[in-house]
């Protein structure tokens, strides 16, 4: 399993990962070692939370963390969470 670690601006703007947080998100990323060897979907996102309602769960499997982005932050945004893009 492989952490990704946000870069932070040195704006001080906010990212979309602070913005969740700050929301009750859980965000968590993460690369499977065997799904990658598979040449499978190796990227998992998924965001949890006190504040997603009646236990809902975005998540997705990707072939990149891009992938996995342009798929479940819309669906947050749906949901009502607010971000920067």
């Amino acid at each position: 399993m492989v952490l990704i670690v946000p870069s932070w601006p040195s704006s001080g703007r906010p990212l979309w990962e602070e913005a969740l947080a700050e929301q009750g998100i859980t965000v968590l990323f993460k690369a499977d070692a065997e799904r990658m060897a598979e040449r499978r979907r190796p990227w998992t996102f998924v965001a949890s939370g006190a504040p997603l309602r009646d236990d809902i769960l975005v998540r997705t499997d990707a072939a990149s963390v891009e992938q996995c982005l342009e798929a479940c932050l819309p669906r947050l945004r749906e949901l009502g969470f607010t971000f920067p893009e």
